[in-house]
């Protein structure tokens, strides 16, 4: 599954192919969204739909930065099928792999590959009792500001119990895998990978007392949008397109029954993967 926009001319994707191929693997390749018209691909390349890949897919292969992968992500949410990064963007902070290691690739076809299992978050806007929007992210959700120079008023519950009342740029919500994204920037913990927490951090937040929290997974997290007047809120998950939020509407996140398992062929510990992708 390559992005073809980070992937020019599929030359890392078709190379990739090849290896794989050359192994005794049996490949087939989809795109992860629509591309726009008039997008030159090769000659010769094939592709399937997403439900032709998915029917008896062992394995995806994802071909792109740390958004690419998000939201493939969220396509096997719902699967249990295995996913393996490559990276072919900037950071590739969740690829397993980079372009130059695709080497590295006939592991995948071992009988047992080792598989880190990742929660997700169920993200759902509620408007007077109503749910607008349902979606997982195995990031996070992000409620934010609109204007420069602005602010917004939130109010945290757990379990329908106020854990904080602010004034700020807005919150973040994450799973475990996003603590190294968004929140650790807005001085966010960074919780191991596996873990399973649901992870609260304010973005500037105009209180000295508050925090960020690191939840059990049972929780129901609530963010409830204050007063805005003529200013906007926006809801994004795991950096998809932002909903607009209005007074009085209700983000409730709790942990979703769907995860993700990423594939592992290198034995590098997460910690030399911090300070290698860091140091980058």
């Amino acid at each position: 599954m390559p992005n073809p926009y980070r992937d020019r001319g599929f030359q890392i994707t078709q190379a990739a192919e090849k290896i794989l191929q050359e192994h005794g693997a049996k490949t087939q390749i989809c795109l992860p969204f629509h591309v726009e018209k008039g997008h030159e691909f090769p000659s010769g390349m094939r592709f399937v739909t997403m439900e032709e890949a998915f029917r008896d897919c062992d394995m995806m292969i994802c071909f792109g930065g740390d958004g690419t992968i998000l939201h493939a992500a969220r396509l096997v949410g719902n699967r249990d099928i295995p996913m393996l990064g490559v990276n072919t963007g900037t950071m590739g902070f969740m690829a397993e792999l980079e372009s130059d290691e695709l080497d590295l690739l006939p592991k995948v076809l071992e009988d047992h590959v080792p598989c880190e299992e990742r929660m997700m978050i169920h993200v759902a806007v509620k408007r007077d009792g109503r749910i607008l929007y349902e979606d997982n992210a195995l990031n996070d959700a992000v409620i934010t500001k609109g204007a420069v120079a602005r602010v917004i008023q939130l109010t945290l519950t757990c379990d329908g119990v106020e854990a904080m009342h602010f004034d700020g740029d807005g919150i973040i919500i994450c799973t475990p895998t996003g603590t190294t994204a968004y929140s650790m920037s807005a001085g966010g913990p960074i919780v191991e990978p596996t873990a399973r927490n649901i992870i609260v951090t304010p973005i500037c937040a105009h209180a000295i007392g508050i925090r960020s929290l690191v939840l059990m997974p049972d929780r129901v997290v609530t963010a409830h949008v204050g007063r805005i007047g003529t200013r906007n809120a926006f809801l994004s998950v795991d950096g998809g397109k932002a909903i607009k939020l209005c007074a009085n509407d209700q983000v409730v996140v709790t942990a979703s029954r769907r995860s993700v398992r990423l594939a592992k062929v290198k034995n590098v510990s997460y910690y030399s993967t911090i300070n290698q992708k860091f140091q980058r």
